[in-house]
């Protein structure tokens, strides 16, 4: 496994496939920075953290030509690959609020951004950047609130290590994504869905307000939700927030 480590990039993702495009990458090739100037999260969002305080980074992975249909399970691999680190490190509460934001009771701790290249209805491989806050202490107010791992557990942590244990699981989780352990990869994530079979107040993007409770996420991606009149709705990103 390939490590570049840089002090300061616009962007880890970017970074890594610039490098696609002028080397070729072994899979979990591996960039991180001390510090992102213009880090991306999903839907053009932004990924704000304290220089030398957090893990950002982005992994380059290959694949077997996983179908675009199944492009979710890439996702649920992911996102259990950050659960798994931070049970690992006895970090209390974890859910994962869909489709990848890792929170830790209701606060955000690690977010995931994943951009495919895709060859005949095939993604071929991915670019997996997270961003996990591990000692940065305070944070701006942003629509959520965000804590880090230091914060839940009262002490520093090791960055270095921190950063070989997720790589890890992330190796692990992929290998059942290659393997075709789809249903495993569902069934865990939904285990640590937030909000999941809880009645919750929605807003979508008309900003009109409704009631309903998570029920998993759709063949192509797509939250699920039931409604009051009983219906199942499916909802892409930036479509539905909660209230």
């Amino acid at each position: 496994m390939k490590i570049i480590k840089l002090d300061a990039i616009d962007s880890t993702n970017s970074f890594l496939k610039d490098l696609g495009r002028t080397t070729v990458l072994k899979n979990f090739t591996t960039v991180t920075a001390k510090q992102q100037l213009n880090g991306r999260g999903q839907e053009a969002g932004t990924w704000v953290a304290e220089s030398g305080k957090n893990l950002t980074f982005s992994t380059y992975a290959s694949f077997l030509a996983l179908e675009i249909k199944n492009h979710k399970y890439l996702n649920f691999a992911v996102s259990l690959a950050v659960l798994e680190t931070l049970t690992h490190l006895k970090v209390p509460n974890l859910q994962i609020k869909w489709p990848n934001d890792i929170l830790a009771g209701n606060d955000k701790i690690a977010g995931v951004l994943i951009e495919n290249t895709l060859k005949e209805q095939k993604i071929q491989a991915a670019i997996i950047g997270i961003g996990l806050n591990v000692n940065q202490e305070c944070f701006p107010v942003f629509s959520r609130k965000a804590t880090s791992i230091k914060n839940c557990l009262q002490k520093e942590i090791n960055l270095e290590d921190t950063l070989q244990l997720l790589l890890t699981s992330l190796q692990t989780k992929l290998a059942l994504l290659k393997e075709g352990q789809f249903q495993l990869l569902e069934t865990q994530y939904l285990e640590f869905l937030y909000k999941k079979n809880v009645p919750a107040t929605f807003r979508n993007q008309q900003n009109v307000l409704f009631m309903g409770m998570i029920q998993g996420v759709s063949p192509k991606g797509k939250l699920q939700i039931l409604l009051a009149d009983d219906s199942l709705q499916e909802f892409g990103i930036k479509e539905v927030s909660f209230a």
